[in-house]
């Protein structure tokens, strides 16, 4: 037999239910963000409220196309997509956890995969001018449980709306080497030899970050012939093909 509430308990109850008295779970701290370019670069940012989405940045520095694209934070790759010549066309995204993610768009290489985890200041592919793009910029989000917020670097807000300079504080992860294919695009691989399938391209006079280095298939560039595969991300380029003033592995055997 069930037993009848007192009546001042039983108002209470109905007054003060108890979904009401429960504490709202806090929402996630972002990470700290950083500008998704190699440590000390410079680039200019421009916000615009036509922009989609709105919250979005595009970033341009002079001869910029094929520059290197780094992870904002740490995290884990959740997506690596292509859309052709439309929308972002190359783009990853990538999942920094408690509903944070980072997007980039019109790139003209992806040297990731998905659920590969980065650091900050890890190479993920080269800007470019891929999908919608009229011109070589990256397209740059920050998204919170599913929407584009306003961007944050180092906990400040940047420009809305409109243009401004900002220096990259991110970390300095491998060494930089410039590609010279005396016009072509150079052909990021899956493995450290000419027959494995590409995961994009550098362009000619493109920057890459190198982190470590392989032998692999014999190749004949620029600089000779050698077996040397340097990596960039999750895939190898030829090192014939760049130049990083030096005939020897600059970075370490991975």
């Amino acid at each position: 037999m069930k037993l009848p509430l007192p009546a001042a308990l039983a108002a209470t109850v109905a007054a003060s239910p108890l979904v009401a008295v429960l504490p709202a779970a806090p929402a996630a701290a972002a990470p700290a963000f950083q500008l998704p370019f190699p440590c000390k670069q410079v680039w200019s940012g421009q916000t615009r409220t036509g922009h989609s989405p709105a919250n979005a940045v595009d970033f341009n520095r002079s001869g910029d196309d094929g520059d290197a694209v780094t992870a904002s934070a740490a995290g884990t790759v959740a997506l690596v997509e292509n859309r052709g010549s439309t929308s972002y066309g190359l783009w990853i995204e990538i999942d920094h956890g408690g509903g944070w993610r980072t997007r980039y768009a019109h790139l003209s290489g992806e040297f990731v995969t998905v659920g590969q985890k980065v650091s900050a200041g890890r190479q993920i592919g080269t800007l470019g001018t891929t999908g919608g793009s009229t011109g070589p910029h990256l397209h740059f989000e920050q998204r919170s449980n599913g929407a584009a917020v306003r961007i944050k670097f180092n906990g400040t807000e940047i420009r809305y709306w409109g243009t401004a300079d900002y220096t990259s504080r991110n970390t300095c992860s491998g060494k930089a080497a410039t590609v010279n294919t005396a016009g072509a695009a150079l052909t990021v691989r899956s493995g450290p030899n000419s027959t494995a399938s590409g995961l994009g391209s550098v362009p000619d006079n493109g920057t890459v970050f190198l982190t470590c280095h392989v032998r692999g298939s014999r190749v004949t560039g620029t600089y000779g012939t050698s077996d040397l595969w340097n990596r960039t991300g999750s895939g190898y380029l030829a090192d014939v093909y760049l130049y990083t003033g030096s005939d020897e592995p600059i970075v370490p055997a991975c």
